[in-house]
């Protein structure tokens, strides 16, 4: 299973922002390639400790749901609806420098990618407490799944 925790697969994530831009089109959403850079940030920024989010978890979330998103066979679908926090249009980081803002996501994936190996306490707004193995896996699995919104 890919994993951030992989060097392959991070370097394989890494290649594939290069092929995102500015004007970059959504094949499903409303955000746009700007926004999904900054969103993706802001998600790293809760494994790190550096944002605090509100939960939307339960009981189906943390078992069930959570087990389908991180070890099914299928890509996550579109549609997927955030926290406030990490929404763009509503309490997200807004867009700045396009270049800055991908270096920032750059150095974000591989500062949580070096957290492999250690013990990460924090909860998932969605999914509750996680695994450090877990943590790298959904990492990868959420950069995977905006990229190919983006068609990269």
């Amino acid at each position: 299973m890919k994993s951030l925790a992989r060097r392959r697969d991070k370097a394989e994530l890494l290649l594939r922002l290069k092929n995102v831009g500015p004007g970059s089109q959504a094949h499903w959403g409303r955000m746009s390639a700007h926004q999904m850079i900054c969103h993706l940030c802001d998600a790293f920024r809760i494994v790190t400790g550096d944002k605090s989010v509100s939960s939307a978890t339960g009981p189906m979330r943390q078992t069930i749901i959570k087990w389908i998103a991180l070890y099914g066979p299928v890509a996550w679908p579109p549609g997927i609806p955030t926290v406030p926090e990490v929404d763009q249009e509503l309490g997200g980081t807004a867009p700045a420098n396009f270049a800055e803002d991908v270096a920032q996501l750059e150095a974000l994936i591989e500062n949580v990618a070096a957290l492999a190996g250690t013990e990460i306490q924090r909860a998932h707004p969605i999914f509750g407490m996680m695994s450090e193995t877990a943590w790298l896996r959904w990492g990868y699995l959420h950069v995977d799944h905006h990229l190919r919104q983006f068609g990269a």
